[in-house]
């Protein structure tokens, strides 16, 4: 819910490397430079890219991939409905908890569940690239931690933990970034955090159909402008959360370096969102067999072009902005009029991901539980392939 964050206005980032607001008795900041502003809204676009980029290219990987490990979570037009009132009832819950419990323990909670999370995301981000750094004889052993729950045809399980001797590789490196994060909340050990989140988000969640993806989109715009614009709900949540759910790039990082404290933000969710939607669009351009990929570089110009015009609104009102009310215009209206000119609207909405490239695609029922391979954070999808039927019947709720 609060990766969803509006991006903030340039004043409003003079808080803690996590990007939380300054206390009653902090000294004002002398206003940020030209050059300064370009460099950190500059790095700001490019790092929301990256994830978008290259999680798009390995979602198609994802879904074409036959290992039921690597299976990746399908959204469906009511999971896409419901999404914006589960999301607003999370972020209206922990802004009452922020202001009711101390922010202290809150965050010092928050920060141990990111820190597993956060490792696991980024070992799954780094184990395609460190591979190839192993040599050919790399004694590569296979392991298996499982944990279930009942016997006989009731067992269930509970945590089913595949890993091998280079997956221990990855997570040693992603805990080294872990243990920095824990105890430094440095600004760059956060957007590594970040990023790994939004490209396996990108990669693992997936929308089954166009007519899905402009559900979704739409109620996040309406959810977006008004937590932003309607309340402080959104703002507050986002400064107070010390956790890696945003992007931060310093925007005083020329004069005083890696020790900056004057952050720009920008939310997690304006980059997944979004993000899912474009993949889509690259497995549509791959289903038309054309050897083109006209739909996925047209969302992808039109995600740069949303977000420089968030960033251009922003300084003109000087005003935090809901980055969705620009992005979701743009990287919907702009493959519709490709797809209008070219002939091919029907063809967009009739393409089903789930059934066209992966037909046994389970749905997403609810948040995936921390389990499975580090290599792969989907490896939690096993236990419902394990017992489909039962747990439906078990968990109804949608997420």
């Amino acid at each position: 819910a609060v990766g969803a964050a509006a991006m903030e206005e340039p004043a409003a980032h003079n808080g803690s490397a996590a990007g939380a607001a300054p206390g009653a008795g902090t000294p004002s900041r002398p206003p940020a430079t030209p050059e300064g502003m370009a460099l950190a809204y500059g790095s700001l676009v490019l790092m929301a890219l990256l994830p978008i980029f290259f999680g798009a290219l390995r979602s198609v990987s994802c879904a074409k991939s036959k290992n039921s490990s690597e299976m990746p979570e399908t959204i469906t037009s009511r999971d896409a409905a419901r999404f914006p009132i589960v999301a607003s009832c999370t972020l209206l819950g922990l802004y009452l908890f922020f202001k009711i419990f101390s922010q202290e323990y809150i965050n010092l909670l928050l920060s141990m569940y990111f820190f597993v999370l956060g490792i696991l995301a980024l070992s799954h981000t780094i184990s395609p690239m460190m591979n190839r750094f192993f040599p050919a004889n790399f004694p590569n052993k296979q392991y298996q931690l499982l944990f279930t729950q009942g016997s006989g045809e009731s067992k269930e399980e509970i945590v089913n933990y595949e890993f091998d001797t280079k997956d221990l590789v990855c997570l040693a490196l992603s805990s080294v970034v872990g243990v920095w994060y824990l105890l430094r909340k440095h600004w760059i050990a956060n957007n590594l955090f970040g990023l790994a989140f939004s490209l396996n988000g990108v990669e693992l969640l997936h929308l089954n159909n166009v007519s899905t993806g402009c559900i979704l989109l739409g109620g996040l715009f309406i959810y977006d402008v008004f937590w932003v614009f309607g309340t402080n709900v959104m703002v507050t949540v986002a400064k107070s959360f010390e956790a890696p759910i945003k992007l931060v790039f310093p925007q005083d990082l020329l004069e005083k370096g890696l020790d900056a404290d004057n952050f720009a933000m920008l939310g997690l969710g304006d980059i997944v969102i979004p993000g899912i939607f474009i993949a889509l669009l690259l497995r549509f351009d791959i289903s038309l067999k054309k050897n083109t990929h006209t739909y996925f570089y047209t969302s992808f110009v039109a995600y740069i072009f949303g977000l420089g015009l968030t960033i251009f609104i922003m300084h003109i009102f000087k005003h935090a902005q809901p980055a969705l009310l620009y992005l979701v215009p743009a990287c919907i209206g702009f493959p519709l009029l490709v797809a209008l000119a070219k002939g091919e609207v029907t063809e967009m909405f009739s393409y089903e991901s789930s059934a066209e490239i992966l037909p046994h695609t389970p749905r997403l029922t609810h948040f995936p539980t921390v389990s499975g391979s580090p290599a792969s954070l989907a490896d939690s999808m096993q236990q419902k392939l394990s017992c489909p039927r039962r747990r439906r019947q078990q968990s109804p709720s949608a997420m």
